[in-house]
């Protein structure tokens, strides 16, 4: 699987942004699609997961409430809609698609990944 990621840019605190993540190459509906984010000087952390079974969409304690993961099979694409940012939403977010039967919040366990968009939030 293929995958482009956009959207990212600065925002004041409490702002929005919206990320795109689009998919080719491969059957997407078949496809688990996650958002990871990598804050500088940390590991790469787990944002939210939709599972391509249908069950419930993962979201991180950090961000529940304020982020929202969605699909459109149709247009092959994935998007995280961020609202009411901090600045400790600072990173480059990530789409990652995860094509093999293992554990689902496993980062190890996505292997196709999307080149990263800068999220920045600040004052």
């Amino acid at each position: 699987v293929q995958l482009q990621a956009s959207g990212g840019g600065s925002v004041q605190p409490g702002g929005s942004l919206r990320l795109s993540c689009d998919a080719s190459g491969r059957t997407f509906r078949a496809v688990d699609m996650g958002w990871f984010r990598q804050a500088p000087g940390k590991e790469r952390e787990i944002v939210a997961i939709m599972p391509w079974r249908g069950d419930r969409p993962y979201l991180a304690n950090s961000v529940k409430g304020r982020f929202t993961i969605s699909r459109d099979s149709a247009k092959d694409t994935v998007y995280l809609q961020m609202n009411m940012l901090k600045p400790e939403d600072t990173a480059v977010y990530y789409c990652a698609a995860k094509t093999n039967s293992a554990d689902l919040y496993n980062i190890r366990n996505y292997d196709s990944w999307g080149q990263g968009t800068l999220v920045t939030v600040s004052s």
